[in-house]
């Protein structure tokens, strides 16, 4: 016997879909409003104040999109020195420290461990180019491109504590989960390569600190979240798993997920087209998509050797190498992690533990710059380089579960530190703030980390203030209530 149509089950499939249903009568109370508010969205999207929502513009929320505003970035590498990489052993020189090394200087500023003398640099520093840019020996190679470089001395955050920090310098928020910057550029720009994942992260021998909330979405859509590869591995296969399908044949599985796509947008209009769900049916067409491309851009075997010799062996010029790759392909966003599984979180053995992170990614980093210059693509590609913070002048002291008591390492320090970006329309061999005489604490031309996202989304096309995602009754951006472009760094 046919079943009744107009049974009740029928029509009310879930609690959610009862709850719309018969909440339906209030939604002609609220339809002027609603109706408003979609009028001043609209218009204001055209006027480039707020990115419209990708759900309500486009099917595919990937799609490239043009940024409001004159953008001279147009895809962005963060270069991301976990641990907290040391200012005055890199790119701040101190001579005064080599001056009173061994000797107690004054400092009123309060540290998370005790600290005592001053610890003089164990490298040397020379200048390098035209622009005469002082950098240490652990970047000579770096140094060569110093004048594509643009080096912010006078970097400053919150806490000298390493999550927070971490969360920070990657979402914006030391507290709570909200978007990494990759998600905002994602968000706001899409990608130009529907094959491949927008926003890359690359980070070998596992997750850092605060694991994947470094790259998270948070309240944006999913789709918007960095995609995590282990970079340790070489085998494609095992760098990006499920990446060849070898039991169904390329048509076999394309009927298969053309089946899935029409039951998963079935069950998509059922539950009004949630965020979440949505992110996940997109997964798999990107991840069927990406069988036909990831493995030949992260084939870097596919180089001619000179380029390979350029770069050098290891791991972190491997994925330097495949990032040049990525971005050729149109991918938007890429972050290299360095020093995830040894970081440069020096508390001891400074000298010699920095120095082997150094030679680890000092040439893939030269190399890298030098390629994206001489291919036409360093002008419109912003190269960002930072730690969560720096570190110390001064000696750490022997403190329980920190250190093995060596004296010979630095503490965190979160006064004052140093970022450099290149490429992507900043200023040229240019060094903008400074710490004072001993790199303690910035105090010349200070640069939050807001006001380092502020700038970057400037590069990109982007009013910070209005750059934004409403959520739970407030409308969210990567700088929250802060931050302020720095035009001087702007060329």
């Amino acid at each position: 016997m046919a079943h009744a149509p107009d049974r009740i089950e029928d029509r009310l499939a879930t609690r959610r879909e009862m709850l719309c249903r018969s909440g339906i009568g209030f939604g002609t109370l609220a339809l002027g409003a609603m109706l408003s508010e979609v009028g001043v969205l609209d218009a204001s999207a055209r006027a480039g104040d707020v990115a419209a929502s990708p759900a309500r513009t486009s099917p595919n929320p990937l799609l490239p999109k043009l940024a409001p505003g004159k953008a001279t970035a147009k895809r962005v590498v963060h270069l991301f020195m976990n641990g907290g990489m040391s200012h005055v052993d890199t790119f701040d020189p101190k001579p005064i420290l080599t001056k009173y090394h061994g000797k107690s200087i004054p400092s009123s500023l309060p540290t998370e461990r005790k600290t005592g003398a001053a610890l003089g640099s164990p490298y040397k520093f020379r200048k390098y180019g035209e622009s005469g840019l002082e950098v240490s020996e652990l970047f000579a190679r770096t140094a060569e491109m110093a004048d594509e470089m643009c080096v912010v001395r006078s970097m400053h955050a919150d806490v000298p504590n390493h999550e927070p920090s971490l969360m920070l310098m990657n979402c914006g928020e030391s507290r709570q989960a909200r978007p990494s910057l990759g998600s905002w550029v994602l968000y706001g720009l899409g990608t130009e390569n529907q094959n491949l994942p927008g926003f890359l992260v690359m980070c070998p021998d596992g997750y850092p600190i605060a694991e994947s909330q470094n790259w998270q979405s948070a309240f944006l859509p999913g789709v918007f979240q960095g995609t995590y590869l282990d970079t340790r591995n070489t085998d494609v296969e095992k760098l990006i798993a499920h990446i060849r399908n070898h039991g169904v044949s390329p048509a076999g599985q394309r009927a298969q997920l053309d089946l899935l796509a029409e039951l998963n947008r079935e069950h998509l209009e059922k539950r009004k087209h949630e965020a979440d769900l949505e992110a996940r049916i997109q997964s798999f067409e990107l991840a069927y998509r990406m069988q036909s491309e990831a493995a030949d851009a992260f084939d870097v075997d596919r180089e001619p050797q000179h380029v390979r010799d350029l770069y050098g062996p290891g791991v972190h010029a491997r994925q330097l190498l495949a990032t040049r790759r990525l971005l050729e392909r149109g991918v938007r966003f890429v972050q290299l992690w360095h020093g995830a599984g040894q970081p440069w979180d020096s508390h001891d053995d400074l000298e010699t533990a920095h120095r082997k992170l150094a030679q680890q990614c000092d040439q893939g980093i030269a190399a890298f710059l030098f390629d994206l210059k001489q291919r036409g693509m360093l002008d419109d590609t912003l190269v960002l380089c930072t730690g969560e913070f720096g570190r110390t002048p001064t000696v750490e002291l022997p403190t329980p579960g920190a250190n093995a008591g060596k004296m010979n390492g630095r503490d965190h320090n979160h006064y004052g530190f140093t970022a450099w970006m290149a490429g992507g329309g900043v200023k040229k061999g240019y060094i903008h703030g400074a710490t004072d005489e001993l790199g303690f604490q910035a105090v010349e031309n200070k640069v939050h980390v807001h006001d380092l996202h502020a700038t970057i989304l400037h590069l990109l096309g982007f009013d910070h203030e209005k750059f934004t995602f409403h959520y739970a009754g407030r409308d969210f951006r990567l700088t929250d209530v802060h931050g302020r472009v720095v035009h001087e760094i702007v060329a």
